[in-house]
């Protein structure tokens, strides 16, 4: 059998480098408009009435304040936020119940979670008022 010195040689895929979304309009919409999934998504609502966990009103332990927050998912868990800026871990509310209380999923994104909490009223500035809406 005799050997063959013939190389085929096969021209390299094109590199192709994906275009930003922010480049293109359509593909930013369509990325803001996606509703937050994935393990490290952080979804947030919020709560302005009262709060009542097994019929006890849920207060902030720093101000005492009883209505208007601010309450975070990420994975399994649920964190409660005040408008002074307190914040702590709710057992009580798992997140099938915090899916519970979303009626209208239309999502903001932001670009962290402190970036959020600036937008929303939730740093500390507005301790101890209420926004009615």
């Amino acid at each position: 059998m005799t050997r063959t010195t013939e190389h085929t040689t096969t021209a390299p895929a094109p590199i192709t480098t994906p275009v930003p979304a922010a480049s293109d309009p359509l593909l930013q919409l369509e990325y803001e408009t996606q509703t937050p999934s994935g393990p490290e998504a952080v979804r947030g609502i919020l709560h302005p009435a009262e709060l009542a966990l097994r019929g006890m009103p849920v207060t902030c332990s720093a101000c005492q304040a009883r209505r208007d927050w601010l309450l975070l998912n990420h994975r399994r868990n649920v964190w409660v936020r005040c408008r002074c800026g307190n914040e702590w871990l709710e057992s009580e509310i798992t997140r099938k119940d915090f899916d519970a209380l979303i009626a209208n999923p239309t999502w903001t994104h932001h670009p962290s979670t402190a970036a959020a909490r600036v937008a929303l009223g939730f740093d500390g500035t507005f301790a101890g008022v209420y926004l009615d809406s």
